[in-house]
């Protein structure tokens, strides 16, 4: 058990936390510019975007939509 007592160093600050605004505001502006249009297929394929949510659904085992007359 840690003991509560004796004062710990303050901890530093790392990834995101330790650049500067401006290096973060860059890094945000890219977004997903590392990834090339062809490979967002879910952006071009509405359909293969919505069978993958809805089998990720399954797979998850969450609540989804239920009706009132089903029973769990």
């Amino acid at each position: 058990m840690a003991n509560l007592e004796t004062p710990s160093k303050p901890r530093a600050r790392r990834g995101f936390a330790a650049m500067n605004p401006e290096r973060r505001r860059e890094i945000a502006r890219k977004g997903g510019a590392s990834v090339p249009g062809e490979k967002r297929s879910f952006a071009k394929d509405r359909d293969l975007a919505a069978s993958a949510g809805r089998k990720g659904g399954e797979a998850s085992r969450g609540g989804g939509r239920r009706g009132a007359d089903e029973d769990a």
